[in-house]
């Protein structure tokens, strides 16, 4: 059989323009979403996105890992963060009276060490609880920052309404670490005059933003805020924005940048259903509550980014 060389030079041609053209699509962007159903006792649950509106659940929605540690098994509010290493480290809410919280991590989001109760409010007998730990990792610093709401009676007064509120008034407390073996002494994270609960931090470019719950009842406030900082390691002004989130009650925020947004996610828990609100420049807000989806009985989480390749072996896991 005689092949031509024009035959070969169409085939080489058409080899070359193939691979030019799969070399110059770009990388999908994919996200991940860790989340809780019910009341948490069935465990981490993620959700994938490409555009950060439209969000899906993986695995079937079922649970990819089951909560073996605190007073009540369950695992509430994951907060996952990929460090430089490349590995995902997890805290969460362990119980609702617990004074501790638990830690897991994984290379793959499917495989995970075993799980830890890490002492956080141990030192202070009085303290009622640990709630909604969130992961930040500064990459100035190379700390791991674990921070999330507790109520101390001893340090501030029970909060309005105490019969409503259980007498919660949370401030925001810390530690860091670099290992997860050994971590700094517990703190005070962010005092401000009222109740707060569930702060996250979003850093873009040098700025540090803390979004954070007003957990105020009276009068109400329930609504999503936020504060920055240009030095996490000399905190947050107490004094917040006004509220970003709308006349709803919401709770757990989560930030993600998508392109030349900031989203913010939410539970709005009163509702039963999940909402967002998007900016360009931190300081105007846009309620895109009608532009998202999320998969049903999705609760508080956490959003991030995620290579590709990750997302694509999560999409195998059944």
């Amino acid at each position: 059989m005689k092949i031509s060389c024009f035959s070969i030079l169409v085939t080489v041609s058409l080899l070359f323009a193939s691979f030019t053209a799969s070399a110059k699509q770009p990388v999908k962007n994919a996200y991940l979403f860790a989340y809780f159903v019910g009341n948490g006792e069935d465990g981490l649950h993620l959700a994938y996105s490409y555009d950060g509106l439209e969000w899906k659940a993986l695995k079937d929605g079922k649970s990819f890992l089951t909560p073996t540690v605190g007073k009540d098994r369950l695992m509430r509010d994951p907060s996952i963060v990929q460090g430089p290493d490349g590995v995902f480290r997890m805290v969460w809410t362990s119980g609702w009276w617990d004074r501790g919280i638990g830690y897991a991590s994984s290379k793959d989001l499917v495989h995970w060490s075993d799980q830890q109760n890490v002492p956080v409010m141990e030192y202070e007998p009085t303290a009622k609880n640990a709630w909604a730990p969130e992961l930040f990792y500064d990459k100035k610093s190379k700390d791991y920052y674990i921070f999330w709401a507790s109520t101390v009676p001893s340090l501030h007064p029970n909060a309005p309404d105490s019969a409503t509120e259980k007498g919660l008034n949370h401030r925001l407390y810390f530690v860091t670490t670099k290992d997860f073996r050994s971590f700094t002494p517990t703190k005070l994270f962010f005092d401000p005059d009222f109740s707060v609960i569930d702060g996250t931090i979003l850093q873009k470019g040098r700025e540090y933003m803390l979004f954070l719950k007003n957990e105020t009842l009276r009068p109400v406030e329930k609504n999503i805020r936020v504060t920055a900082t240009f030095d996490l390691q000399k905190g947050f002004v107490t004094q917040v924005s006004a509220p970003i989130t709308g006349k709803y009650w919401a709770e757990g925020p989560s930030p993600l940048l998508v392109g030349s947004y900031i989203y913010v996610y939410f539970d709005k828990y009163r509702d039963h259903k999940y909402g967002a609100v998007r900016s360009k420049d931190g300081a105007t807000w846009e309620d895109v509550s009608g532009k998202v989806s999320f998969p049903k009985g999705m609760r508080h989480g956490t959003a991030f980014q995620v290579s590709s390749a990750v997302l694509d072996t999560l999409l195998l896991v059944r």
